[in-house]
């Protein structure tokens, strides 16, 4: 697993994780990574520092030989402490860290609690509540770009949500 910071062109910065390099490579050219705060499909790697950490003699100090320091000009500034993650909660990996992920996790809820997932049958069934064919109801799921695109010059009430619908495993 590999973490990356990622940027869209809209300027908003996040990070996620990928299975390799060439997962995220291969992801990005399908235009799948989306932005985490708007949900553009532009997103690139952003510039950042790798995590390294020191070896075990490094931090135990044990069987490395003593060295002068040579003088400082002036003290380096200390380091801004990481940002410490709130515990997460159930079938959470991390809590929303601010006032835009707090509304999308809201939003989320929000759907989750009051519609049904239809999956992949989304644009059959929004197809046919517009049409009459079936009782309306508040429905959730995923489609297609090109079929959102069909739905919405028919005249069907669509709206892109800012997250993607949790998975359920067997």
């Amino acid at each position: 697993m590999i973490q990356y910071s990622l940027k869209c062109a809209d300027g908003h910065e996040f990070d996620s994780w990928f299975q390799s390099a060439a997962a995220f490579d291969k992801l990005a050219a399908a235009g799948m990574v989306t932005c985490a705060v708007c949900g553009g499909t532009s997103v690139e790697k952003a510039i950042m520092a790798p995590r390294v950490r020191p070896g075990r003699k490094a931090v135990s100090g044990v069987g490395e030989p003593e060295r002068q320091a040579a003088p400082a000009a002036a003290p380096a500034p200390a380091p801004a402490p990481a940002p410490v993650p709130a515990p997460a909660g159930p079938g959470m990996l991390s809590r929303p860290s601010g006032e835009v992920e707090q509304a999308i996790a809201d939003l989320r809820k929000k759907v989750e609690e009051n519609s049904d997932y239809v999956g992949d049958s989304f644009v059959q069934e929004a197809r046919a509540m517009h049409l009459g064919e079936t009782p309306e109801r508040a429905i959730h799921g995923e489609a297609k770009l090109e079929d959102a695109r069909e739905l919405i010059e028919e005249g069907v009430p669509v709206m892109p949500l800012p997250f993607r619908p949790g998975r359920k495993s067997n």
